[in-house]
């Protein structure tokens, strides 16, 4: 009887060394996921708050919380399932899924740069918000859960490429841990973002000497804060999306691109003390440039080419 128990006893400590590895396993591959949509993180990080401007501060924090409740109903209820079901039977999907949202990511910083040097920007909100009504604010937070669709969809299906090896039940864990971990960052950061300036406001109003000052700087700093994140985030679009295509020609059969690309990385990493660096930025650079081209091609094709048509006709009549 005793040895029955102790048999039994070894039995459950293996079974549980054997799902603490399993859990170990998971964390490392959520971690390994997440950090492949890095790039699409900072974007989504850098787009969100634009959809905050011209809010009252009392209503900055619950629409930052509309919005994540929003995003992470997107994951989990919408794009997950559908995620596990592609990767389950029609696996072969996933790389031409990646590759049109990688072209859409490449078409928005494009759009963004060519908005930034013909002038044409696109303003969201004219006036306050508060003086346009209480339907504003729910568009502007219908608005922002639909882009965040796009950027959570490509988060996910590139956070799937790097577990499709995994099986199913381990892959379900592992994007949904995926999507509580990065909406938690996400929206925790443009909640930081967007609150910054009251806080420092609060510090230069009621605190004295170098409190006061730190205060005063975050109010003035917050502006350029944002305008650097909107530019990271232009460059993360491109630079994501470039390096989407790239790895998805090769995987579909053509190569030659992103082989360049890998001998310019080869080229530098025999550099001493930075070559891992110089190969990381060659990478970048080359991906960014790929997804400037792509970008750029699309921007005509949705810009221009309907705007010479309608010229053309009006010149007709």
């Amino acid at each position: 009887m005793a040895g029955g128990l102790v048999a039994l006893l070894d039995d459950i400590a293996a079974l549980a060394k054997l799902a603490a590895a399993s859990v170990d396993d998971i964390g490392v591959a959520a971690g390994r996921a997440s950090a492949k949509a890095a790039g699409v993180v900072i974007d989504d990080t850098a787009v969100t708050p634009r959809y905050l401007h011209g809010f009252t501060a009392a209503r900055e924090l619950p629409i930052v919380r509309r919005i994540a409740l929003g995003s992470l109903r997107n994951k989990l209820v919408f794009i997950l399932p559908a995620a596990l079901l592609l990767s389950q039977f029609l696996p072969w999907l996933l790389t031409p899924i990646l590759m049109i949202g990688g072209t859409y990511l490449a078409f928005e910083g494009a759009e963004k740069l060519y908005e930034l040097v013909t002038g044409h920007g696109k303003h969201t909100v004219a006036v306050p918000v508060a003086a346009q009504g209480a339907d504003v604010e729910k568009t502007m937070v219908n608005n922002a859960i639909r882009t965040d669709f796009i950027l959570s969809t490509e988060i996910m299906v590139i956070a799937l490429d790097e577990v499709t090896d995994e099986p199913f039940v381990s892959r379900a864990i592992i994007l949904a841990i995926v999507a509580l971990a990065i909406t938690a960052v996400v929206y925790g950061i443009v909640a930081l973002i967007v609150k910054m300036d009251d806080v420092g406001l609060y510090l230069a109003e009621r605190q004295r000497g170098a409190t006061a000052a730190i205060g005063r700087t975050l109010v003035l700093a917050m502006p350029k804060v944002l305008a650097v994140l909107s530019t990271v985030g232009i460059v993360a679009m491109l630079w994501v999306g470039g390096h989407i295509l790239l790895v998805g020609l090769n995987e579909i059969g053509w190569a030659a691109p992103y082989e360049a690309v890998h001998s310019a990385e080869d080229a530098v990493h025999a550099v001493a003390g930075i070559g891992g660096f110089l190969g990381w930025l060659a990478n970048t650079l080359a991906s960014a440039l790929a997804g400037t081209v792509v970008g750029a091609v699309v921007v005509a094709v949705v810009h221009l080419v309907p705007r010479r048509k309608k010229n053309d006709s009006a010149d007709v009549h």
